[in-house]
């Protein structure tokens, strides 16, 4: 269970919480712990059991206390749990307001349950967490290089996208690194996420030959083309990781966001 990321769902529509356990009654990584429908009851388990759950999905409209109250009692409390608000209010100044709580998605009912299932694979993955604490000009970095993965079809959800993130962007900031990739990149990017360099160079393998299968064939043409016999064989995985992160140096428009 060491890799699951565990929900709470606190919502009074029990079509909802239905739709949402259904989802994820069998899903790999995701599992719901707990579904609640009153705000009182709601916060009383976010209280009195916060080392039971890793992400809130909550809506704001709930019997006896409403979900700002609750975000409100959480940060007086010095819980900080990654929050997914899913609401069919949409005041500009209840926007605001949760974003003073620090909730890390806003979701308008309805919503489609891939939509939700994406934003909570973000919030678990350890990936995700690491850019919260980069500086600008890296965050910057990191949101190209996921523009141009998701562009070669590869899901974020497959840990092959993370160690790929993290190994072009690693070499991006060392240009000296290409004959390191196995020696250095590897090892610090398996330090990184408590694994080895040999499962990190497979879940790459896996994940170019997912982006092989279902990616922008023109886009990769263009960007693998002149680097490798495009038309004959995918590339290694040095060659994508210094591929990419070639890309990003020379083409300075895909650092604008």
């Amino acid at each position: 269970m060491e890799n699951v990321t565990r929900v709470l769902v606190v919502d009074n529509n029990q079509n909802i919480t239905a739709r949402i356990e259904k989802q994820f009654s069998s899903h790999a990584v995701i599992k719901v712990v707990k579904t609640i429908e009153n705000g009182n009851v709601a916060l009383d388990y976010i209280l009195n059991h916060k080392y039971e759950f890793d992400i809130i999905v909550m809506d704001l409209i709930l019997p006896d206390i409403d979900g700002l109250t609750i975000l409100q009692k959480m940060q007086e409390q010095n819980i900080k749990k990654k929050t997914i608000v899913i609401t069919s209010y949409k005041k500009e100044y209840t926007i605001n307001m949760t974003n003073n709580y620090g909730v890390s998605y806003y979701m308008l009912k309805p919503f489609s349950m891939l939509a939700l299932e994406t934003r909570i694979l973000e919030l678990g993955n350890k990936e995700f967490n690491k850019v919260a604490e980069l500086n600008d000009n890296e965050r910057i970095v990191h949101v190209a290089i996921s523009k141009l993965l998701h562009q070669l079809g590869i899901p974020s959800h497959i840990k092959g996208y993370t160690y790929i993130r993290e190994s072009v962007f690693l070499f991006y900031k060392n240009n000296d690194a290409y004959s390191g990739i196995t020696k250095e990149i590897y090892p610090e990017v398996a330090i990184r996420y408590s694994t080895t360099a040999s499962r990190v160079e497979r879940a790459i393998r896996h994940a170019i030959e997912v982006s092989w299968t279902r990616g922008d064939y023109d886009l990769m043409e263009e960007i693998f083309g002149n680097s490798v016999a495009f038309d004959r064989a995918k590339p290694t995985n040095s060659e994508f990781i210094a591929t990419i992160a070639d890309r990003l140096r020379f083409d300075k428009k895909l650092l604008t966001i």
